[in-house]
């Protein structure tokens, strides 16, 4: 009997042993990927990105057109004013009301213009796409179980930079 015991002892205690590595191998590795850095990298030098920079250029010269326009009849109604001459005054008054409210107009029709090319770009379909399969070679290839976006999750509290796999996803998209 006794002896029966030590092998049973024994074939577990084998068996344990050589189970370990077994194991130890079904640990899951997770990664980590900053896609709002990502997303700045990828839409840093693209078309659509320079096309809105260069709108938003463009209005806010004529914005500073317009201001600049607005402060010339200010001073020249207060040059009117100064000079006694109340119908000149009331006069550059009106066009000073009527440049104001095309200002308002013009900047609130553009920022309402610019917001939405901004959220056509957030919402870039191609972009997720290539992100996507970016991410899924990245995790194959590494072996990670999960990637997980630090912006998307508020459940991320710590991690460590060696999981962190977003200037790999942006070498990996071309950027």
């Amino acid at each position: 009997m006794n002896k029966r015991i030590k092998l049973l002892i024994t074939v577990f205690v084998i068996t344990c042993v050589f189970s370990i590595p077994v194991f130890s191998q079904q640990i899951t590795k997770f990664g980590v990927v900053d896609t709002a850095k990502v997303y700045e990298a990828y839409f840093r030098n693209t078309a659509p990105i320079r096309n809105y920079e260069n709108k938003k250029a463009e209005y806010q010269a004529e914005i500073n057109k317009q201001t600049e326009e607005l402060r010339k009849l200010q001073q020249k109604k207060l040059d009117y004013e100064n000079k006694g001459n109340d119908s000149a005054a009331l006069k550059t008054e009106a066009e000073i009301t009527k440049k104001k409210d095309y200002l308002t107009e013009y900047t609130n029709a553009k920022n309402v213009e610019l917001e939405s090319m901004q959220r056509s770009l957030q919402n870039s379909d191609d972009f997720y796409k290539k992100l996507y399969n970016t991410l899924s070679r990245i995790a194959e290839s590494g072996g990670y179980s999960m990637i997980l976006s630090l912006q998307d999750s508020n459940s991320i509290l710590w991690y460590s930079s060696s999981v962190d796999i977003t200037q790999q996803v942006i070498t990996e998209l071309g950027l």
